[in-house]
């Protein structure tokens, strides 16, 4: 029998590589897809097979053009259709202030926030449809929620990817397909994003003061776990957006305003 196919676009060592370990370990065919470190890409592709799972690795720079259309093409032709698609990709450029944000760095966060959902949509979505089925969730942040100084490419990109998710269900929830737009409202014990962020030395200190035994970062195998759940909804009691955030954290509708960088 056939295995079901979930792709992860944006498949680090963080959320999408758990995401992507969950749904292998559950029967499917992890396609796991990220833009650099062909290295890392193939070793978590070989843990999840000594784990006994099945999964392919690709490696997508997914603002070139063509590159995810290409990408799923690739993977309905020689793995299968795709179940379950789970749209990963960060757009953080980091904290500027208005004057320095470039034209080019402001683009290149729509570019990766919204016009590639945009694109994986365009492409994915009609072929779920005449299967009758298929869900896409997709990963978004604070900045879909409320803006901050220093956030301006990140707050209009994110905020674009959440009404794009409105969007797609206006037109394709009456015809099965589920689209979850999920709000992970905090920070993310993950190396390859909040720790390459940080630096290591100031990653590990709040891992140490926050994380670990206080659970006050997100856990990536927890948010798997949020993921795996959505992806099996009965259609009568679809979830099209939630929150995620730690116990000891404050909602963002509560928050003073501090940078936002998640």
């Amino acid at each position: 029998m056939t295995k079901p196919v979930c792709l992860i676009l944006g498949a680090g060592a963080g959320i999408g590589g758990n995401v992507a370990r969950r749904f292998a370990r559950e029967g499917y065919h992890a396609c796991l897809a990220r833009r650099s470190d062909r290295a890392g890409l193939d070793r978590l592709v070989a843990e999840i097979k000594a784990e006994g799972g099945s999964a392919t690795g690709y490696l997508v720079n997914a603002v070139e053009d063509g590159s995810i259309e290409q990408l799923v093409t690739d993977i309905e032709t020689q793995v299968g259709p795709i179940t379950v698609a789970v749209f990963n990709l960060g757009a953080q450029i980091g904290e500027r202030g208005l004057e320095s944000t470039s034209l080019k760095a402001f683009e290149m966060g729509w570019r990766m926030a919204t016009l590639g959902l945009f694109r994986l949509a365009q492409v994915l979505i009609p072929r779920m449809v005449e299967r009758g089925s298929g869900v896409l969730l997709v990963t978004s942040a604070t900045s879909a929620m409320r803006g901050n100084a220093g956030q301006h490419s990140h707050a209009a990109a994110i905020g674009g990817r959440r009404m794009l998710c409105q969007s797609l269900n206006a037109q394709y929830a009456s015809k099965g397909i589920h689209v979850a737009h999920i709000v992970v409202d905090g920070a993310v014990d993950a190396p390859d994003t909040l720790g390459k962020l940080l630096g290591p030395e100031r990653f590990q200190a709040l891992r140490e003061s926050k994380g670990l035994e206080h659970d006050g970062l997100i856990l990536p195998a927890e948010v798997a776990n949020t993921y795996f759940h959505l992806a099996h909804q009965h259609r009568s009691a679809w979830t099209f957006e939630l929150d995620l955030r730690a116990f000891s954290d404050l909602a963002w509708w509560n928050h003073a305003g501090s940078p936002d960088l998640k």
